[in-house]
Parts: structure tokens; sequence; C-alpha cells
């Protein structure tokens, strides 16, 4: 995935590109050639590609990768301060651990609805194939944000009867 550098520059390349082609609109212009109402439709979508590029510069895709995480799925998001994930039934507590800083970061953003005060809450699940084809499914922990002006960033339980 490109970085926000990497959008930088292109921002820029698009950027001239753009003065380029206003230019030639500008001469289009002057010298009364056909197309310059073309040029001009031409230099304001560049103009707008290029506004694009540099929004996509300023870090809308960092993500932090958190060592030992193992790989999640999603299974019910409520858009608000409910989120579940399913994780393999073998995941151990460390992994567990680190699977949940790993979801929280990657779900836990401010553009979140919620009631104001209501704690967003991301909890992790497995299923359990029993006897005779039943199947169980078991909460194996949780995270939450920490409260402000905490020395901590989350707050992380894990249900360890659960893991054995």
């Amino acid at each position: 995935m490109p970085t926000p550098a990497e959008f930088l520059v292109v921002t820029q390349w698009a950027g001239i590109g753009t003065l380029l082609l206003a230019t030639l609109a500008a001469l289009g212009f002057v010298f009364k050639w056909g197309l310059r109402f073309r040029l001009v439709g031409a230099a304001g979508f560049a103009a707008v590609l290029t506004v694009g590029l540099f929004g996509l510069s300023f870090e809308p895709f960092t993500r932090t990768v958190v060592p030992g995480a193992v790989r999640y799925a999603t299974v019910y998001d409520s858009g608000a301060s409910q989120i579940v994930i399913a994780v393999p039934s073998t995941v151990t507590p460390a992994a567990l651990e680190a699977t949940l800083k790993q979801a929280a970061s990657d779900l836990f953003k401010p553009y979140r609805l919620g009631v104001p005060g209501q704690t967003p809450t991301l909890r992790a699940r497995a299923t359990v194939h029993g006897p005779g084809g039943v199947s169980k499914l078991l909460y194996l922990g949780q995270i939450q944000p920490a409260p402000d002006g905490s020395d901590q960033d989350y707050i992380i339980q894990l249900a360890l009867d659960a893991l054995s």
C-alpha cells in the first residue's frame, strides 16, 4: 500500500500536470482554439484529482501491526459500541491479547457512532465443536479503551478458564 509520503510526491506531480493543463487552456482562449473548453474541463478534472491525492497524503492509511496477533474476522459490528470478532479456538492467551489489541487498533475509530459516555467494547469469541455435532460459542475476552487520564491505552479482560 502506498505511504502518505508517496502520495505527497504523486500530488506534486499531479499539481504540475494540472498547471500545465491550465496553461494550455489559457493559451486555447488566447488563440481561440476549438478545443479550449475541453482543456478547461480536463484542467478542472486534474485539479479535483490533485486535491484528492493531497487529502490522501495526510496519513489515512496508517495501520499499527501488533506482533503476535492472529487473524480474526469481524462477526458483529453495531457501528456504535459493540463489536465481536471470531478467533481460532486454538488461540493462546498471549496471542489473544495481541489480537484484541490489533482489532482495537483497527476498529476503535473516532467516527464510530454512539451515545456520549458509552464505552465501546470489542469481544473475542471462538467456536468450539462438541460431540454430536453441537457447536458452542465461547467468549474468550474483551477490550475497552481506558478512561481519560489513565496511564494505559486499553483495559483487557481475558476469560482464562475458557481458554483451557
